[in-house]
């Protein structure tokens, strides 16, 4: 008796699908004061300064004087 590495259904075609991959699901929690949220906040608040410096750099004022300039 040979054993088979694939499963035929039964109408004798090859089945791929016999046997089901393991599922994955993070119960990590997502909200409140969680270490995802304190990477999130941190990366925007890297953009946001980042974008800041920019403005100055191309405009020669800063945020204030940009927006005073505006009106």
């Amino acid at each position: 008796m040979t054993t088979r590495s694939y499963t035929v259904e039964d109408g004798g075609r090859l089945n791929n699908f016999a046997i089901e991959p393991q599922m994955y699901v993070d119960a990590t929690p997502r909200v409140g004061f969680t270490e995802f949220a304190e990477l999130i906040n941190g990366r925007l608040a890297m953009i946001g300064f980042a974008s800041l410096l920019i403005l100055e750099v191309l405009t020669g004022h800063g945020l204030l004087g940009t927006l005073a300039s505006l009106r």
